[in-house]
């Protein structure tokens, strides 16, 4: 147990550049203290105990903000930061070194039965205010940005934002939406509507630009042949007058 504790202390150092002792972090950090009744409530919960689990579970929430159910899974080493309005839910599994900032939601998204809130692996981090929702699975070592709404599951060392979230980088390398069906948005339709439009508009104006530029030189064209004409006449009418001047004089 005091290798544990010891652990999670460290755990927070490492993770937290305002922790400024050993001393500090066990009494000003909120986030510790309900992992740490958590453990307790988890195994009351276990032991059938759970009126009794739950009622410690409400204090906890009472005096840290955070409200984690004594049925979730946590891992070694978690941090949560803050921590203000966290909430972990029933069926929630939560593996080693992850991390919980304030506002954080692992809830379900209805009245399902069985496993019905999210698997987190280890090393996740989850910013502040992310909502991931039901029974999916955030693979290791990947971030949740910040506000985002998580609904599908979302690969190893991925990160991944927005309402719904979608992946923005993925072992490193940015990943570029070409596709709008790729966000699952509940407006994708109408995305993917304008950008028929824009083509088809693309379309038209490419073979406008193209009658035009053939009209241009057809017209051009024309120039040049009545050009050439007038240049053509003129060119006669010099020769024809000297002609008609000195028929104009032998007369």
């Amino acid at each position: 147990m005091f290798a544990t504790i010891r652990e999670d202390i460290n755990s927070v150092l490492d993770r937290d550049p305002a922790a400024g002792s050993r001393l500090m972090v066990v009494l000003c950090y909120p986030g510790l203290h309900a992992v740490w009744m958590h453990r307790i409530t988890s195994l009351l919960w276990r032991a059938k105990l759970r009126l009794i689990a739950r009622l410690l579970s409400q204090f906890a929430r009472l005096v840290t903000g955070i409200e984690i159910h004594p049925g979730a899974v946590l891992g070694h080493r978690v941090f949560i930061d803050h921590g203000a309005g966290v909430v972990i839910g029933e069926t929630s599994v939560v593996g080693d070194d992850v991390t919980l900032y304030q506002g954080v939601t692992l809830g379900g998204t209805g009245h399902e039965r069985g496993k019905r809130h999210p698997t987190l692996r280890n090393g996740v981090f989850a910013g502040s205010n992310a909502q991931i929702l039901g029974n999916i699975c955030i693979g290791e070592n990947s971030r949740v940005g910040a506000g985002s709404v998580v609904l599908r599951d979302v690969p190893p060392n991925s990160t991944v934002v927005g309402v719904p979230a979608h992946i923005v980088y993925q072992n490193g390398e940015r990943v570029l939406i070409t596709d709008p069906n790729q966000i699952k948005d509940p407006l994708s339709h109408v995305i993917i509507a304008l950008a028929e439009e824009v083509k088809r508009l693309r379309l038209r104006v490419d073979v406008l630009d193209g009658q035009l530029e053939l009209a241009t030189r057809d017209l051009d064209e024309v120039r040049s042949f009545t050009v050439e004409e007038e240049e053509r006449d003129q060119y006669h009418s010099e020769q024809a007058g000297p002609g008609l001047v000195s028929m104009g004089e032998g007369i």
